[in-house]
């Protein structure tokens, strides 16, 4: 999986107004939009069977709501305060808790008087919170502002680049297993690089820390380092400073499906011979 070259604007709104003048200002700057009215217009993978009371479910919209962010990658998310068939202030908590999501940028807006809808968004995590007339007004300025748009021209220049010293020690030290020292080293290159690759050395870590947990026995925290990986991994090409990024893609994905066949209570039964190293030439 890896981040669309067209960024991704995500509005959950219903009223035709907006929807039309978030899709005008939004093409023109060369974004495309994904237009959600409804909570149950996200995709939920149960039978046609099912009873309405668990489709309509919280918690089942908002598991199928982390599932499709991590595979819209949307560079902005925008609720309208006003949309009664959205439970926002859930959906709002919900990505700025999830460490798949927190980094995405949520804009919101309402009624100037409706005070404590607008209060209530702030403090479940929403980055940006204007009133009516000003997101009319200055959608443009908004999105450009706040948006998270990847530079994927920067970014590949910099993947030209060979690795640095220390990195190579990084990988190293992944490759025989040592993964907690391979984070430390790794780290170091992160903070060392100026350029949008270090992002690669970020992505790289993050795969040892959850090997790391995966060997102590750490469900929860496994899964939440696969769950924030994906921000750092996915916007990379297959190929970034000799590293073969798409067979690390593929190959912490195999682990994280394995680990979540087992379930936290047969851990312990995690096939270690997963653990494949990163292939990568100088």
């Amino acid at each position: 999986m890896s981040y669309r070259e067209t960024p991704l604007i995500l509005a959950f709104v219903s009223d035709l107004y907006f929807t039309s003048r978030i899709e005008s200002v939004s093409q023109k700057l060369d974004f495309e939009v994904q237009i959600i009215e409804r909570a149950d217009e996200i995709g939920l993978e149960i039978p046609d069977s099912a009873p309405r009371s668990l489709v309509e479910s919280p918690e089942r919209q908002g598991a199928a709501l982390l599932d499709q962010l991590t595979l819209w990658h949307p560079a902005l998310i925008v609720f309208d305060l006003n949309n009664q068939a959205i439970p926002w202030p859930d959906w709002i908590a919900l990505i700025k808790l999830s460490p798949a999501t927190r980094r995405i940028p949520v804009l919101c807006f309402g009624a100037h008087m409706d005070v404590k809808a607008m209060d209530l968004a702030k403090s479940t995590g929403a980055d940006v919170v204007v009133a009516r007339s000003r997101f009319v007004g200055a959608l443009g300025e908004l999105i450009q502002k706040y948006a998270r748009r990847i530079d994927f021209h920067a970014l590949g220049e910099a993947c030209h680049m060979p690795l640095s010293e220390i990195a190579v020690r990084g990988l190293e030290e992944f490759n025989l297993g040592g993964y907690f020292e391979a984070h430390e080293t790794l780290e170091a290159a992160w903070n060392a690089d100026d350029t949008p690759g270090k992002e690669l050395y970020r992505a790289i870590l993050q795969v040892a820390v959850a090997y790391l947990q995966i060997e102590r026995g750490n469900y929860r925290g496994a899964m939440k380092m696969f769950l924030r990986l994906r921000q750092w991994i996915d916007p990379l090409p297959e190929f970034c400073r000799g590293v073969n990024v798409e067979q690390l893609r593929a190959d912490a994905w195999q682990v994280q499906e394995a680990l979540t066949k087992l379930g936290a209570e047969h851990i312990g039964e995690f096939d270690r011979g997963l653990f494949k190293p990163v292939l990568y030439v100088r």
